[in-house]
């Protein structure tokens, strides 16, 4: 990404949107609607105050949404370029509230609340729709309780999780251990605040609350206003207290994942959903497994599937070199439900095919390894070029001329085109650069002749 943003003879136009495409192959005219930033990129230095001192904090997309960002921020450290933006849906200022913190804060005055859209029209002799892909959403199959149960998350959360740059810091944390902790310190926030009222009390009358108040309700005390919001204010306190204290001590059993279940197929080769098969998601659970025994080595893995796809060049390798240096196991059997059993511990129910016989274990963790699904803005950028999708929702190709779509000049790679793994990827937009080039040279050499 770096060698792109510095190379001379390649443009980046980020956080755009295409709105228009008119010509023909060799003599494109693209409109483009370039997005306010609300961040002026030439002079952000990209430091990361203005984050720091946001006081509006939204669900980060980036790690989906298993971790937190500011209304102003950077999509992911190694972005280019490395600025900042200001999501106009969350920001106060620009929703009509007073703050502009972050302007005050820039040193750079990269901050301009009236920065506005702009529309951009450049010429292209050929186009290349690299658009990627989503991820199927679990909760359609209700059997595996995605959303019910908070140790049941897909692959791509789990892989935030493994990151040193995510929301756990590469440590697995189990989400429900996260969602307590968080409760922790938002208790804790309060307690605080309800205790300095009753230092308050406290220091007036030279007494702690808990003997004023085994002395209030004894009846020791005459019903003043004072002594009546004295107590008052500590039971409210104690309503903290108690609740903050039962979950501090169940916080000091937590400990990261150590038993792991990947449940593969998750959307794919299942005609509910996709026929196909995604391609990638068996190497990439048994990448994770390996990488989650490296973070513990007492870490086990079992990954549940009809059978694993290692068709790439050493990937058979691979998985048998991860069942026998990583803790990890391969069970044949489709998992059928997953439900929740003592301490937040999801239960996985399978057939075991080879002993066919239904079995019920208990993890830590089950990460669902989920469909390869065209992007949600796929159809429209279609219509948009004038290109035809095919059944699955892919942009069409055909077997003779695999990156060319059904108009002449434009041509597709990666996962727009279907599931696919990176070195594959990598390997078709190459191919795909090169199409585009005899499409520019060609139209060159009829202008010449």
């Amino acid at each position: 990404m770096l060698d792109v943003g510095r190379h001379p003879n390649i443009e980046l136009l980020t956080y755009t949107e295409v709105e228009k495409v008119e010509g023909e192959p060799g003599d494109f005219e693209i409109t483009i609607r370039k997005k306010a930033r609300y961040v002026e990129e030439d002079k952000c230095t990209g430091c990361g105050a203005c984050a720091e001192k946001c006081p509006t904090v939204v669900s980060d997309l980036f790690n989906v949404g298993q971790g937190n960002r500011t209304a102003i921020y950077s999509w992911f450290a190694q972005g280019i370029p490395s600025t900042h933006t200001i999501d106009p849906d969350h920001c106060r200022q620009l929703n009509g509230k007073k703050c502009g913190i972050c302007a005050k804060t820039c040193q750079a005055e990269a901050i301009n609340f009236d920065q506005k859209d702009k529309i951009v029209k450049f010429n292209a002799g050929a186009i290349i729709v690299a658009v990627g892909y989503d991820v199927f959403d679990p909760s359609r199959i209700p059997e595996y309780n995605y959303e019910a149960i908070p140790n049941v998350i897909t692959a791509l959360e789990f892989e935030r999780f493994l990151s040193a740059s995510g929301p756990t810091e590469g440590h697995l944390d189990r989400p429900s251990d996260r969602a307590i902790e968080a409760e922790i310190k938002g208790l804790e926030k309060k307690f605080k605040k309800s205790q300095k009222m009753l230092d308050k009390f406290e220091k007036k009358h030279n007494e702690t609350s808990s003997k004023f108040y085994k002395a209030f309700q004894s009846g020791e005390y005459k019903d003043e206003e004072d002594y009546k919001k004295w107590a008052d204010k500590y039971a409210a306190h104690l309503t903290i207290a108690t609740p903050l204290e039962d979950l501090k001590k169940k916080a000091e059993s937590f400990a990261t994942a150590k038993k792991l279940a990947f449940i593969q197929c998750v959307g794919s080769r299942d005609f509910r959903f996709y026929p196909f098969c995604s391609g990638y998601c068996c190497m990439h659970s048994i990448k994770e497994a390996i990488i989650a025994h490296e973070h513990g080595p007492e870490t086990t893995s079992t990954i549940f599937g009809m059978d694993i796809r290692a068709v790439g060049k050493g990937f058979e390798e691979y998985k048998v070199r991860g069942g026998n240096n990583s803790n990890i196991s391969y069970r044949r059997g489709r998992v059928a439900e997953i439900n929740e059993g003592a301490n937040h511990n999801p239960v996985v129910i399978y057939e075991d095919t080879l002993e066919q016989r239904v079995k019920r274990e208990g993890f830590d963790l089950v990460i669902l390894a989920t469909a390869c699904e065209p992007g949600k803005g796929t159809e429209q950028l279609a219509q948009l070029l004038d290109i035809e999708v095919n059944e699955f929702g892919f942009f069409k190709t055909t077997p003779s001329l695999p990156l060319d779509t059904s108009r002449e000049g434009i041509f597709v790679c990666g996962c727009a085109h279907s599931p696919m793994d990176i070195p594959e990827s990598v390997a078709q937009a190459s191919s795909a650069a090169s199409r585009a080039v005899q499409t520019v040279v060609g139209k060159e050499m009829r202008k010449a002749s």
